[in-house]
């Protein structure tokens, strides 16, 4: 299986096992402010209740781990795609599902994560060697769903017209906005995907060299700022910035600033985990769609980086010490000043690229069920790089795709300028 290589958890199980109860009990830390009816909410076709995240990713090691665990019969609700073993549970309708109720579920949670502890400890030599795979995609896969909770919670709570507060507003050192900056890299061969040791996806990999051509990074995420001189010099009714779908969307959206943007007396406010606060002007512009970007790009007289640009330019950055889900903040912040290398590649904010998303050369999916994880959704998406504010710490690197499709903005994403040379 390519979802990870053998070193991923060292010879000691007690490794794998700190981390598996690290993840599962992080999860539930993120549930615990929220009410049974708060966690059974969906907004939207693309957003799930807390409940079933928290569910579905316990039908995720119930399904793939071989547990001396019988599931309930009611498990195959949280089945979020997987055709081969299963007709999955209409995914609109998700916040239909008011039984099992929330005890439930977290009884059973509670069953399989004792039953994969029990695994760990008593598998053989050889049963272990082909678990360890499997054990690190299921904890990786909860990483994504702790994500998830949070940016479909905040889209819940957009609609409430008390503006709900999901943990109060926690102070982060101010920063002005640091004077942009470029950084520029040379042209050629470069090697990108995941090459090294330890777990990456399947669509990290293969390794292989691409050419690029001489370009330049910008050392910041775009801001708030900037992003309202965009606005006020009539970005989102411009037709000759925007590509033709972003364009019709702008046009049958309505849309005229970010996502959870708000207007009073003539401000901008945002919706946020700690409720309708004032936007930032020097924290970077989140919640904007591919389209957005791009036009804002557009509009700037620059472009967005491709893939392959943004991921040489991380190769060297550390992914371990951005404003991540281990702050606490929960929201993007301007960062210092920068010093020989650009900020924020990691943390705050998901980095829309310029790149579809597409297989690599020689990509080959994972072969079973897990194939479908990654690999069927290569087409009508693009790429962003290097996490959020709501990322879990050590859950991406720099070869790390995240995926969606061009018209989306719940999710934590932001703009990083690139030009040529």
């Amino acid at each position: 299986m390519s979802h990870a290589a053998p070193h991923f958890f060292p010879d000691r199980r007690s490794v794998a096992t700190d981390r598996f109860l690290q993840t599962r009990q992080r999860s539930e830390s993120l549930a615990e402010p929220l009410s049974a009816e708060d966690m059974g909410g969906q907004s939207m076709a693309d957003a799930s209740p807390t409940k079933w995240h928290l569910a579905h990713t316990t039908w995720f090691f119930s399904t793939f781990l071989p547990l001396a665990l019988p599931a309930p019969d009611w498990a195959r609700l949280y089945n979020s795609y997987y055709q081969s073993i299963g007709r999955p549970y209409s995914r609109p309708q998700r916040g239909l599902l008011t039984r099992p109720a929330l005890p439930e579920v977290m009884t059973w949670r509670a069953r399989v994560t004792a039953a994969v502890l029990d695994l760990v400890e008593t598998a053989g030599s050889a049963q272990w060697a082909e678990l360890v795979p499997v054990l690190a995609l299921g904890i990786a896969h909860e990483e994504q769903h702790q994500e998830l909770i949070l940016s479909d919670l905040l889209h819940l709570f957009s609609f409430n017209p008390l503006d709900p507060v999901y943990q109060p507003l926690r102070p982060a050192r101010h920063h002005p906005a640091a004077p942009l900056k470029w950084f520029a890299y040379a042209g050629g061969a470069h090697a990108i995907g995941h090459g090294g040791e330890g777990f990456a996806f399947d669509n990290e990999m293969p390794r292989h060299t691409v050419q690029l051509v001489p370009w330049r990074l910008a050392s910041r995420l775009s801001t708030n700022a900037e992003y309202l001189d965009f606005i006020q010099d009539d970005g989102y009714r411009r037709a000759e910035l925007w590509l033709s779908d972003g364009w019709a969307t702008v046009q049958s959206e309505g849309w005229a600033a970010p996502l959870y943007w708000r207007w009073r007396d003539g401000k901008p406010f945002s919706m946020t985990l700690s409720g309708l606060q004032p936007v930032d002007p020097a924290a970077p512009v989140a919640h904007v769609s591919y389209y957005e970007a791009d036009a804002f790009a557009r509009w700037a007289g620059r472009r967005l980086p491709t893939e392959a640009e943004w991921e040489t330019a991380a190769a060297t950055a550390d992914p371990h010490t951005g404003n991540d889900l281990s702050t606490g903040l929960l929201r993007p912040t301007a960062d210092k000043p920068c010093g020989n290398a650009p900020l924020q590649l990691f943390g705050d904010l998901w980095e829309w690229t310029a790149s579809a998303y597409a297989p690599y050369p020689g990509y080959r999916p994972t072969a079973g069920a897990l194939g479908e994880y990654n690999g069927k959704f290569m087409v009508n998406q693009m790429v962003l790089r290097g996490g959020s504010c709501v990322t879990p710490r050590g859950h991406v690197r720099a070869s790390y795709r995240n995926f969606f499709p061009p018209s989306a903005r719940w999710q934590f994403t932001g703009i990083r300028l690139a030009d040529d040379r």
